[in-house]
């Protein structure tokens, strides 16, 4: 996605008339005081040419009503990573991310499944700040995790929350940060040993590729997915692969594509297992 405030309005389709009176709006709906109109059209103007820093109290309205991050909005670059205070400090992340996988990963899974439904029911706009801290949280506990057998747990539930991420960014209009965001699943996918994970996030990375305009490069791609390690995917992970597959085929087109895609379909009813279930379990 592009940075700074001016591009992302932009993206949107957004006048600097309609920003302003969707912060308001928003504003007025959650009780907060804030500038008068004519007081935002001047700040919105010195925001987008660089004369005015947008403060943490504008920015906490505009990140959730532009779906944009801290990074994206004031078109800065990513913040340095904190640098470790002598061994003593590397030992303590150690030590307290050694505990997570019996204690704080069903917490991050809870999360996630929290910040699903808040998604179906409130839309992905709003909740960048808190997607944004609990991925956080998370790359940070696998980043000091040693031994594979305190990775898996936190990689799996990194990648399961990447994939959200992701698809709430596309959702947001960030292609750059859903982009980043399967790149992220697909390497925790991959630390936790679980081709599940990894061939359900090529599967939507797929989509990114279709968006974007390359369909043909998807079908490539959710093709991989299904060939990553099938034997170890779960029947109704196997049954999506196989559905996106024919999605992204009629997306395509012509003849050739036409047949592919029912075939596809056709696999698909044949996988999806028939017993009434609408979440994966392997999942």
């Amino acid at each position: 996605m592009a940075k700074g405030l001016k591009a992302i309005r932009t993206a949107r389709g957004w006048s600097q008339d309609r920003l302003i009176h969707e912060m308001r709006r928003f504003a007025d709906q959650r009780l907060l005081d804030i500038a008068s109109a004519a007081s935002l059209k001047t700040y919105v103007s010195e925001w987008e040419n660089g004369r005015r820093t947008i403060t943490d109290r504008y920015a906490a309205i505009l990140r959730p009503l532009l779906g944009a991050t801290d990074v994206e909005l004031r078109d800065e670059d990513e913040p340095p990573e904190p640098q470790a205070d002598g061994y003593a400090d590397l030992l303590s992340r150690i030590d307290a991310a050694g505990s997570l996988s019996q204690s704080m990963v069903p917490t991050f899974l809870a999360q996630t499944e929290l910040l699903r439904t808040m998604d179906r029911q409130m839309g992905a706009t709003g909740l960048v700040d808190q997607m944004n801290g609990h991925l956080a949280a998370m790359e940070e506990a696998l980043t000091f995790a040693v031994l594979p057998g305190a990775r898996r747990p936190i990689a799996t539930a990194l990648a399961g929350a990447s994939t959200l991420a992701a698809w709430q960014a596309l959702d947001a209009g960030a292609v750059d940060r859903a982009w980043r965001r399967y790149e992220l699943a697909k390497k925790a996918a991959q630390d936790a040993e679980s081709p599940l994970y990894l061939a359900h996030a090529m599967g939507e990375q797929a989509y990114v590729l279709a968006d974007a305009g390359r369909p043909q490069l998807a079908v490539e791609l959710v093709r991989d997915a299904q060939r990553t390690h099938p034997e170890r995917q779960s029947p109704r992970l196997r049954a999506w692969l196989a559905a996106a597959e024919a999605e992204l085929c009629a997306a395509v087109g012509g003849p050739e594509m036409e047949s592919a895609a029912r075939a596809a379909l056709e696999r698909a009813t044949s996988l999806l297992p028939d017993d009434g279930e609408v979440r994966d379990a392997d999942m």
